[in-house]
Parts: C-alpha cells; sequence; structure tokens
C-alpha cells in the first residue's frame, strides 16, 4: 500500500480476533511493513497500545481513503487513542514511518481491494 512517498506490506485484520490482537506481543516490525484494520462501517475509532511492546503510528482514514487523523501511540500506553473524525480503516506503521513518509491528514490513500471493507 501507498503511503505518501513510501510503500508499506500491511497484514489485514478484518475479524474481531485478528483486530483484538493487532500487533500486540511481538517485539518489532519490519520498517515497510505494518497492518492494516478493515472496519463495517465509518465511526469514530479508538485504539490502545496494551501489550504492545514498540511505539506506533496510527493513522486513520474514511470509506474514501482519506486521511482523517495521525497520532502517534507509546508502548503499552493504556490511554485511548481516538481518531478526529469517523474512520473505516486504521493503519498502524512504525513510530515515525508517517511523517517519513509525508502523509498528512486530507491526504487521499489508495486501499488496495485486498484490504476494502467488504460493505
Amino acid at each position: 500500500m501507498n503511503i505518501g512517498s513510501e510503500q508499506f506490506a500491511l497484514e489485514v485484520a478484518r475479524s474481531p480476533a485478528e483486530q483484538e490482537t493487532g500487533l500486540m506481543k511481538r517485539d518489532s516490525m519490519p520498517k515497510d511493513h505494518g497492518m492494516i484494520f478493515v472496519f463495517p462501517n465509518d465511526e469514530v475509532r479508538k485504539f490502545w497500545m496494551k501489550n504492545t511492546r514498540f511505539a506506533l503510528d496510527i493513522l486513520f482514514l474514511d470509506a474514501k481513503g482519506k486521511v482523517v487523523s495521525i497520532h502517534q501511540m507509546k508502548a503499552y500506553d493504556l490511554h485511548e487513542t481516538s481518531s478526529d473524525l469517523p474512520a473505516r480503516y486504521a493503519v498502524e506503521l512504525n513510530d515515525g514511518a508517517a511523517a517519513e513518509s509525508g502523509v498528512k491528514t486530507g491526504d487521499d490513500v489508495d486501499i488496495p481491494s485486498a484490504a476494502r471493507s467488504s460493505n
């Protein structure tokens, strides 16, 4: 998936079990990898970092792939990080990857067909 000027290989978390586990209990993730969470509708999304061992950037995207917010999340932080607006997708990348790619709120990202919501 192209995000800003970079390309990332994303794991797809579609089922509730995959979404609940996310990137928990992993020690690291390759620089050009991430995870996309696919939801059936747009709503304000909330994430936390329970059992997540490394810091992440999180991008929230609406159904059309528009970036509605970008946040940084600290390892093991139990505080919720919410999208600023309703979102259909959340993309987790390594800490600093969003800034490095140049992606900004308001940018459009092409959601690959394999990751698109079925609704």
